[in-house]
């Protein structure tokens, strides 16, 4: 049989291993979301660059702001007492 699943009612099997359609619709959202993760990074990146090329920010200024939004990100939201 090798690597290629086969269907059997509603469920998948994989050598041995029985996936069950819901199991397959998620690993079909981790695919959809890798994708749409791709292009939002990709988005951002050409933002950037393009207000770098354009003068409007420099990529220390962009740096700094990043070190801040990190510092604010890494505290936690709960009071310490």
């Amino acid at each position: 049989m090798g690597f290629l699943p086969f269907i059997e009612g509603e469920e998948w099997h994989l050598e041995g291993v029985n996936l069950s359609m819901d199991v397959v619709h998620m690993i079909a959202k981790l695919g959809d979301m890798k994708d749409e993760h791709y292009r939002n990074t990709l988005a951002i990146s050409t933002i950037i660059e393009l207000l770098v090329d354009k003068g409007i920010l420099t990529r220390e200024e962009l740096a700094i702001k990043a070190d801040e939004l990190d510092q604010f990100m890494a505290c936690s939201p709960y009071p310490t007492v």
